[in-house]
């Protein structure tokens, strides 16, 4: 264990409750998306899942890790869920019905990720803007493997993708999710398609930062003609190299994004950006609602920093992961300026319940 000498006040920024769209979040320490590769071989998540996201309802709000809009969507990682069955959406549903038996509210992040798939994970040729590899490896049924070339989209078969976000959106809300955040981050396709590097198309879609900016855009509309705007979030992660991702202008995309779905009034914008950096400041200054801060994945997160930010009204709510992760009681220790639980990088991706369901709240060590 290692001690956190932050001690967070009961009358402390971070503890005062957020409108975040239709849902009122009780306060304003999210639990940030992690993949945790528990799903079973077809997506759907596993008997462990409601426990180990119930075990975190504290968290203001939680954001499920990411989830496939269709099988052919997925691919970077094996053992991660969908949600493009009936019997992933029944899943689904007992998870949101433990998490609100906690008095916790939940979202489910949506992703395709695009070239960063291999199709032995996948069963389908990786997709892309464009026929540009990501230069990285991923372990697949036979072994870890690199990236393979994927396969530019046609113009014609966008409006799909589309539609499978906003089809994976009405299935969440169907299984009593309280809404979905759309992954246009950390190198995945809706990343893929603002990257002034990677994107090389000349269509609609590429080019310029408008056409840059124009999947991510359209699936935001679809989603939130689908399910509402309050019940809507989107990630973004400008200029972040994760995913061998590539920018050179790491802006004019994600203002041109953002100028065109500020007025839909969706329920938070989620961004994963180093908030010392002039870009944080630029980003911000565009967005008029729900600003959500994560800044990053170290394990060594400084709640005194992301408390003041809030207080401040720099932003209206922060993300964080690994300290969800190994803190299921995360909130109740930084207000008893407890110790927290080390992560357990070994157990990450691990199947089964360790290193998932089993790191003790204070009651448990005390016990």
């Amino acid at each position: 264990m290692t001690a956190d000498p932050f001690r967070l006040a009961t009358d402390a920024a971070l503890l005062k409750p957020v409108e975040v769209g239709d849902t009122l979040a009780t306060n304003r320490l999210f639990m940030a998306p992690l993949t945790r590769s528990r799903a079973d071989a077809d997506g759907t998540p596993s008997d462990l899942a409601a426990e180990y996201y119930s075990q975190r309802a504290a968290a203001g709000l939680i954001i499920s890790e990411a989830t496939a809009i269709s099988r052919s969507a997925n691919g970077a990682y094996m053992n991660t869920p969908g949600m493009y069955t009936d019997g992933h959406q029944a899943k689904w549903a007992e998870i949101a019905q433990a998490v609100h038996g906690a008095d916790g509210k939940m979202f489910v992040q949506l992703w395709h990720v695009g070239r960063m798939a291999h199709s032995e994970i996948s069963g389908a040729t990786p997709v892309a803007p464009s026929a540009v590899a990501a230069d990285m490896v991923t372990h697949t049924p036979t072994g870890k493997k690199p990236l393979e070339i994927p396969r530019a989209l046609d113009i014609e078969e966008i409006p799909g993708i589309v539609a499978d976000f906003r089809a994976a959106a009405r299935r969440a809300i169907d299984a009593g999710m309280d809404g979905v955040e759309i992954h246009g981050a950390n190198g995945y396709l809706l990343h893929e398609f603002a990257s002034d590097v990677v994107n090389q198309r000349t269509d609609a879609y590429g080019g310029s930062p408008e056409n840059r900016a124009r999947l991510t855009a359209e699936v935001v509309e679809a989603v939130v003609a689908e399910i509402g705007a309050g019940r809507v979030g989107l990630r973004i992660s400008p200029g972040n190299p994760a995913g061998d991702m590539h920018e050179d202008d790491a802006f004019s995309a994600y203002e041109a994004l953002l100028n065109r779905i500020d007025p839909l009034g969706i329920a938070y914008l989620h961004v994963l950006i180093d908030p010392t950096e002039g870009l944080f400041g630029a980003i911000r200054a565009l967005w008029s609602g729900t600003f959500v801060l994560n800044t990053g994945r170290g394990s060594g997160t400084d709640f005194c920093q992301l408390n003041s930010f809030v207080d401040l009204g720099a932003v209206s709510a922060v993300a964080v992961g690994r300290s969800f992760l190994a803190n299921p009681d995360l909130v109740d220790r930084l207000i008893l300026g407890a110790e927290l639980n080390e992560p357990d990088v070994a157990t990450f991706y691990a199947p089964g319940p360790v290193g998932y369901i089993d790191y003790p709240t204070l009651t448990e060590a005390v016990a």
